[in-house]
């Protein structure tokens, strides 16, 4: 079979610091897990910026670039930049740090949609920072916003204007229709990127038929011009990931989207969930993919052309 492209999350905007102990906050402990998750397997590291003192995620250049240089220089990596930020964030705010440093990768989420956290509310008694309850409380008003504005204006700024190739996010079978619209636009190059993600309340469920059902509608519209990645949220990651593999497809895996290696038990760091997730498709006869071979593979740039 196909080369794999592991990509490892490695802290994002969903979790917060009272979730796990193991969760990456400073730019001192986000280029550690990045870089251990990049010499364990991970060809492409998706990276989010946190305030290293209240630990709420951040979109200033100045906590990107307390992890970036290091991962950079330690790792040839893929370096793939959020423009999602958080669901708190405007547009503008989210793209700060991408218009700085000009990455070869960046996601994009191809809708606006609920995101519903609250339920993680529930499993914490013992809270680290007192904004963490109310962030997770209140997201049952809560409205990712990327509109078809916000998008044609990410893939010209970031794609067009700075030479980005994207992991476009969809979360539901309608972002894949959305992604047809563009590709007709003309906005968006081939090779596609599509990262299929599975579990967030407000989006399309972590269910099996679900991912066969993503991945038809995929063919029929963009026939064999895409690459396709799994994610899914919490317990549901490395069933849906393995299956993944075994259908052709590449993984996603990372603290960012589960915190836990196996049940009631919490991953020590990124690099163990890469771990895992690289034994069982190397034993499904896959054979991960090199940075460079994911650089080949998805038309990119390369690290030369970024502004670490």
């Amino acid at each position: 079979m196909s080369k794999i492209i592991i990509t490892c999350a490695v802290t994002g905007s969903i979790h917060t610091p009272s979730m796990s102990d193991n969760l990456p906050i400073s730019g001192e402990e986000i280029a550690r897990h990045s870089i251990d998750a990049a010499e364990a397997g991970a060809a492409i590291i998706h990276l989010h910026a946190r305030d290293p003192e209240s630990g709420r995620p951040s979109s200033s250049s100045e906590h990107f670039m307390a992890f970036l240089p290091e991962i950079n220089k330690r790792s040839d990596a893929v370096i793939n930049i959020s423009t999602g930020g958080s669901a708190l964030m405007p547009l503008e705010e989210r793209l700060a740090a991408p218009f700085i440093v000009e990455p070869e990768m960046c996601s994009l989420n191809m809708g606006t949609m609920n995101f519903a956290l609250y339920p993680l509310a529930e499993r914490i008694t013992d809270w680290k920072h007192n904004w963490e309850k109310p962030f997770l409380d209140n997201s049952d008003d809560l409205v990712f916003k990327n509109t078809p504005r916000d998008i044609a204006y990410v893939l010209d700024q970031m794609g067009q204007q700075r030479g980005a190739r994207f992991e476009f996010e969809c979360y539901d079978v309608g972002h894949l229709y959305m992604l047809r619209h563009f590709v007709d636009r003309g906005l968006v190059q081939k090779p596609l990127f599509i990262q299929y993600v599975f579990g967030v309340l407000g989006g399309i469920g972590a269910d099996p038929e679900n991912l066969i059902h993503m991945k038809r509608i995929s063919d029929k519209l963009f026939g064999d011009d895409y690459e396709f990645s799994v994610l899914a949220a919490g317990r549901h990651q490395i069933p849906l990931a393995t299956m993944a593999a075994t259908m052709g497809g590449h993984v996603r895996v990372g603290l960012e989207d589960n915190l836990y290696i196996d049940k009631g038990k919490l991953a020590q760091s990124n690099a163990e969930q890469v771990t895992k997730i690289r034994k069982i498709v190397e034993e499904l006869g896959r054979v991960v993919a090199t940075p460079a071979e994911a650089r080949d593979m998805l038309s990119l740039k390369g690290a030369e052309n970024t502004r670490f």
